[in-house]
């Protein structure tokens, strides 16, 4: 008798790492189950899949400092995938992903600001002469202006070509377009000669061009179209941004996108207005365009404060969601389907419908969020950046 209980109990050990792997089964396959269901219904248990194996865990809140840098005031910071661009007034500096510097060059600039695009950033002095453009190997392009013919703006499209704005000696200002493999030389170049330039942008074949003039007494911005496959001079289609001035242009699953101070206008590349979302009587007080399927608004009811609403629009101009607004907003960044929105003491995230997607709280050292397209967020502090993993 005993030596059959013996014989039952080995029976029961043997048995036991098979039950073991069959639990283990599964426990997975009741995880990849959730996944699937959340990926179904929002696209977001991919992203919860795609951070568990690249990071090796779920979930880190704050998590130590990836990237240190100079503090300074006049730092502007882009994400390159997971590298990170830091430009100073003193310094443009180019970190990978484990927080190692790549490129960097002592620079100086009074008014620095970043753009990217297809992969690549573009640095320039607003007003001044230096512009640089990297990618996540380092320096791509260097370029020097003349005093007289300053920098006003420069924008990447999702190709990586290049409009370079510019004033222009004889003109009021001018356009530059480098194509994707960036010669010192332009390819096409856009002169203005009665309307003030403020910036371009390059959509498909076509150079969209932003220029300020007056009618009956108001401010008008125009949009021209300029074939640059065929040198063009005279515009192939325009339109007017009545009554405000143009913040910023870009593109939106294949319409031309332009945020200015009273209208969210989108355009096609014939140049008709396809969709368009007015703020009525509320103040544009921020705006992200890196959203997929959205752009996002931050609303004011009042010219100071922070009574408002945040919005997202569709590319036909319609209003997806909208949300109450009435604490300090810091920043506002859109990448993928997720919308990071850093309040004065924590950290949101949000999808395009204005859905809470994560949060973290103590963030009171945090400057700056930047969203990035996996669900993951970048918090920037004054001197170092860390990750957080929803």
């Amino acid at each position: 008798m005993s030596e059959k209980r013996m014989d039952k109990s080995k029976e029961g050990e043997k048995r036991h790492p098979v039950r073991s792997f069959l639990s283990f089964a599964a426990l997975l396959a009741a995880v990849l189950l959730v996944v699937l269901v959340a990926a179904y219904r929002d696209g977001t248990g991919f992203d919860i899949l795609r951070r568990y194996l690249h990071y090796g865990r779920p979930e880190q809140v704050g998590g130590e400092a990836v990237y240190h840098y100079d503090a300074s005031s006049k730092n502007r910071f882009a994400l390159l995938g997971d590298h990170l661009v830091v430009l100073s007034d003193a310094a443009l500096r180019l970190f990978n992903g484990a927080g190692e510097e790549v490129w960097s060059a002592r620079i100086t600039m009074t008014s620095p600001a970043l753009a990217t695009g297809g992969g690549r950033a573009v640095a320039y002095d607003v007003g001044g002469t230096a512009l640089y453009v990297l990618d996540q190997t380092g320096l791509l392009l260097e370029l020097t202006a003349e005093e007289e013919e300053p920098y006003i703006a420069a924008a990447l499209n999702k190709n990586g070509t290049l409009a370079v704005t510019s004033q222009k000696k004889g003109y009021k200002g001018s356009v530059k377009v480098y194509d994707p493999s960036l010669g010192p030389e332009a390819a096409f170049e856009f002169k203005s000669s009665q309307r003030f330039v403020l910036d371009g942008y390059v959509l498909g074949d076509s150079l969209a061009a932003v220029t300020l003039g007056q009618e009956n007494g108001v401010f008008v911005s125009s949009i021209g179209l300029y074939d640059i496959s065929k040198d063009a001079k005279e515009p192939v289609a325009s339109f007017n941004i009545s009554g405000g001035l143009v913040a910023a242009i870009g593109e939106k699953e294949g319409r031309m996108v332009t945020v200015s101070d009273t209208v969210l206008s989108f355009a096609n590349s014939n140049g008709e207005i396809t969709g368009s979302y007015s703020y009525k009587e509320a103040y544009l007080r921020a705006y992200d365009l890196g959203g997929t399927g959205f752009t996002t608004l931050l609303l004011n009811r009042y010219r100071s404060g922070s009574v408002g609403r945040l919005v997202t629009v569709d590319r036909d101009g319609e209003e997806l969601a909208s949300l109450d607004v009435r604490e300090e907003v810091l920043s506002v960044s859109a990448s993928g389907r997720y919308l990071a929105v850093l309040y004065a003491d924590r950290l949101a995230v949000y999808n395009q419908d204005l859905q809470l997607y994560a949060t973290l709280r103590g963030t009171g050292n945090v400057r700056e969020a930047l969203m990035r397209p996996d669900g993951t967020v970048l918090l920037v502090s004054a001197g170092s950046a860390s990750l957080f993993l929803p």
